[in-house]
């Protein structure tokens, strides 16, 4: 008897399977929803290498992620390449499209936000903060309705600091002739308190808006899954 040499199963190209369970037709005949992750996955990637094709590459990079899509939404472009078969073009492909489901979930930027709570702060804005590594600063300015007429990137920092520019911020409510602030900004850490640097910010910018007769409605620190409200702390 011959000693097997390798219990492994051969490699087989999609292109070899039957027409009913290549992901791509899958996805035409079936529906999207009749697709795994990985299959999902594999269509993104199109191709694997030479001893995997891209249904083995994704399953492999779930496994990495631990099967869980949020952690992979997390995961940084350098991060993705370390894994064989995965090149740059693919790692943003994959990043391109992870992003989009962020987006999605924005709803409908063209249709009127106005603002009334801190919840309505978080609801509107925690999808500009999902799955960042470092801190953001924006601001989003309004009328005298409440109604949103303006949103912005005002400064980023590292993992746990980052530059608001007062300068910056007031110019940005002189040009769009704002009578409302918010201030916002995430703690990749999970903090959810306010540090003395936040309250000093907020104190420095909350004196300039009233030299211009701007209300700042609120300061909202973003969390995984969680806020901190200045207005509801009731320090404005």
């Amino acid at each position: 008897m011959k000693p097997i040499q390798d219990l492994q199963a051969p490699y087989l190209s999609i292109k070899n399977w039957s027409t009913d369970d290549r992901p791509r037709e899958k996805f035409l005949n079936k529906g999207r929803q009749s697709l795994s992750d990985a299959e999902l996955i594999a269509l993104l990637l199109g191709t694997g290498h030479s001893k995997q094709n891209a249904l083995d590459l994704a399953r492999q990079l779930l496994a990495h992620f631990q099967a869980d899509l949020d952690q992979l939404g997390l995961a940084s472009i350098p991060e993705l390449t370390r894994i064989k078969g995965i090149g740059p073009a693919k790692a943003v492909s994959l990043a391109a499209a992870l992003e989009l489901g962020r987006r999605r979930k924005a709803g409908h930027p063209d249709k009127p936000l106005i603002i009334r709570t801190s919840r309505d702060i978080w609801e509107a804005y925690q999808h500009l903060f999902e799955d960042l590594q470092h801190e953001e600063f924006r601001i989003a300015l309004l009328n005298r309705a409440n109604r949103v007429i303006h949103q912005t990137l005002i400064g980023v920092g590292g993992v746990s600091a980052t530059v608001a520019d007062p300068r910056k911020i007031l110019r940005s409510m002189l040009d769009h002739q704002a009578s409302g602030l918010i201030l916002m900004h995430n703690h990749p850490s999970g903090q959810k308190m306010a540090s003395p640097q936040d309250k000093s910010l907020t104190q420095r910018i909350q004196s300039a808006c009233h030299w211009l007769d701007v209300s700042l409605i609120d300061h909202v620190i973003f969390i995984p899954n969680d806020y901190y409200s200045f207005s509801d702390e009731q320090l404005l």
